[in-house]
């Protein structure tokens, strides 16, 4: 490695000065936000773990150790050393261990991870310290996620390109800063007065961060389709990181679009994100392939993204620029939704960017964090800035009754919805509805990536709610409750609408914009027994929309014909389910936020909404229910803001 320049010489002293002579270091290496010390002997450290966190809190930067490769045991020794440490409660068997040879870290599948954490990391330091392989413990989830196994094996196939991609961001974070005349500006790219295609460009003296990096498809053009970075003339090459808050594609859509056109920087996300935000990019792009609007990027960009992707924890502090510090947080918004701060500088400001969250109650998430070391100027949605929610309980009693009406005139439900985030909160209301007696066990048919996606959600559930823990602890898992149907491809949607049984259907998209849920509609929508009933938010133009504002009928194509659809089922809108925050909420977690910012900016919301939320707070500051003193700001696609100068 060659010291280029101040920055990693002291980095590399203090690691000299304190590691322990008899751990032998062979190497130090920059690999993307960690510093990585090769050892020849990892034992003494692992004894004396205290150094590592010394070294960390002295340097400031998160350390990694793993063993040289010419002192770890051989993969096959290796394999019967861990199946003889690991016990049989474990669930590990041969196949469930992967080595990267390359990263010098060992895969292990388990439906029991904490097993390889308890008593200070027993046995995960055991399995390290004995055959010099990084244990990677990896869940296996209940139910079967052929991205989750997709993901993890590209990710080793390509070890060799994936080192070289972390040493590469590893020289441009570690690296000395150039300039002394500090500012820090944030620019709207899109997301702002409108829904769709969010995007922040985050910028200070050496460095320019995205803040997500979306897609509208409802979009009327291409141009409003897509953030408008090609407007600011910058290139993508200057580009230090893009963060991606959650896996929703108006959020990350067009992330795999900077690799296409240049970008070789990392997507720093949480890893739940990353698994979602990877299948959903592929989806679009089959997708806008079958409806013959092709994306301006393909396949391989998609992989390379993933292949740049740096998966972060809640709480981690992590440099992603010379001068840019991130930590996510919890946003209850979606599984592995987070709340961006950017500590800048040395003190010179910090931000949190909300993007989409929900300070509330929900079956599926705990409620959004409030609290952060600091907040300087604080970017928060608007979604339902106009809007206020029915309560959480009334929400679902209101739906809890749709569905039992319906049931009893022998009629059936369309629940078109969101595959990630809406579709697993209202499983888990069905589930623990069933459960309880409220409604009746009937067939609920799953269609289009809802599956997936729940799968997904099983591998973490410590990401989800206190309640759910606690049911899937007792053994009663409420994704795999028995009257959960998965609609396998290629059936016909006839034979479950034509069938005398009443039944509720999920399917994908939420707002009618295509897939299984339009063809369901179709079929569904001329019968009165039949129901409606939308869940989550519908962006104006969609005909979700149009049908939740009372259209009678429509003209879709119909067996290659356009027929005139009639609109005769009950149609109904709960928006006690929204992931977003309405009003009240929003206008609470002003309140209850700690520390206040001095900065409020208002983004993604139509430009009503917006409007509304813009003048509740200023009417909050006049009133002294929020401090005086705080600024807020409601910026337009393209306008930009200096937060120091």
């Amino acid at each position: 490695m060659a010291l280029q320049d101040k920055v990693r010489r002291k980095i590399v002293e203090e690691i000299f000065k304190n590691v322990p002579p008899e751990a032998k270091i062979t190497k130090i290496e920059f690999e993307g936000p960690e510093i990585v010390i090769y050892l020849k002997d990892v034992k003494s450290v692992i004894e004396n773990e205290e150094v590592i966190k010394s070294i960390a809190k002295v340097i400031k930067k998160r350390l990694v150790v793993k063993v040289d490769e010419d002192s770890r045991k051989k993969e096959k020794d290796a394999v019967k050393t861990i199946l003889s440490l690991v016990p049989p409660e474990a669930g590990v068997e041969e196949d469930d261990i992967t080595f990267d040879d390359v990263l010098g870290e060992v895969m292990i599948r388990t439906p029991n991870p904490q097993i390889f954490f308890k008593d200070r990391k027993a046995l995960y330091n055991k399995i390290f310290a004995e055959t010099g392989w990084r244990p990677k413990i990896v869940r296996k989830p209940p139910l079967k996620s052929t991205i989750l196994e997709s993901t993890l094996k590209y990710l080793i196939k390509q070890s060799d390109e994936r080192r070289e991609v972390l040493r590469y961001v590893g020289e441009r974070i570690h690296r000395d800063t150039l300039f002394k005349d500090p500012y820090v500006r944030v620019t709207a790219l899109g997301g702002f007065q409108e829904v769709g295609r969010s995007a922040i460009l985050v910028e200070t003296q050496e460095s320019k961060v995205l803040l997500d990096f979306g897609y509208n498809p409802s979009a009327p053009s291409l141009k409003q389709s897509m953030p408008r970075l090609d407007a600011l003339g910058i290139s993508l090459e200057d580009i230090d990181a893009v963060v991606v808050t959650h896996a929703h594609l108006d959020h990350c859509g067009l992330v795999p679009l900077l690799y296409k056109y240049g970008y070789e920087g990392p997507v720093y996300t949480t890893q739940a994100t990353r698994d979602l935000m990877v299948l959903l990019q592929l989806d679009l792009l089959d997708i806008s392939k079958k409806e013959g609007k092709p994306l301006p990027y393909d396949l391989r960009d998609v992989y390379k993204a993933l292949l740049h992707t740096i998966t972060l924890k809640y709480g981690e502090v992590t440099d992603i620029a010379p001068d840019i510090r991130l930590t996510f947080y919890k946003a209850g918004h979606v599984l592995g939704s987070a709340m961006a701060h950017l500590h800048i500088g040395v003190g010179l400001h910090n931000i949190v960017y909300t993007s989409d969250f929900k300070y509330g109650k929900t079956r599926l998430l705990d409620e959004a964090n409030k609290e952060f070391p600091r907040v300087d100027t604080l970017i928060m949605e608007s979604t339902y800035g106009n809007a206020k929610q029915l309560p959480r309980d009334e929400a679902e009693e209101k739906f809890i009754s749709v569905i039992n009406a319906t049931i009893e005139r022998k009629g059936k439900v369309l629940i078109p919805t969101l595959a990630v985030g809406r579709a697993q909160e209202v499983l888990a209301v069905l589930a623990f509805a069933m459960e309880e007696g409220k409604i009746p066990e009937v067939p609920v048919y799953i269609e289009g990536m809802i599956n997936e996606v729940t799968a997904i959600h099983t591998a973490y559930p410590e990401l989800l709610s206190s309640e759910i823990k606690d049911k899937i602890e007792e053994g009663k898992n409420p994704f795999l409750h028995k009257s959960f149907k998965i609609v396998e491809s290629g059936k016909p949607r006839t034979e479950i609408v034509d069938s005398d049984e009443p039944a509720i259907i999920l399917a994908t998209s939420g707002m009618l914009t295509g897939g299984p849920a339009v063809e369901y509609f179709k079929f569904m929508a001329p019968d009165p027994r039949n129901t409606i009933i939308f869940v989550n938010y519908q962006v104006e133009g969609t005909l979700g929309r149009k049908v939740k504002d009372g259209l009678k009928s429509v003209n879709l194509v119909v067996e290659d014909k356009i027929e005139t659809l009639t609109i005769n089922m009950q149609v109904e809108a709960i928006e006690g389910f929204s992931g977003h925050s309405d009003q009240d909420q929003l206008i609470n977690y002003l309140k209850d936020l700690t520390p206040k910012p001095k900065k409020i900016i208002l983004n993604h919301g139509e430009a009503e909404a917006t409007n509304r939320l813009y003048m509740e707070i200023e009417k909050r500051i006049k009133s002294k229910e929020l401090p005086a003193g705080i600024e807020v700001y409601k910026p337009r696609v393209l306008d930009a803001l200096s937060l120091v100068i």
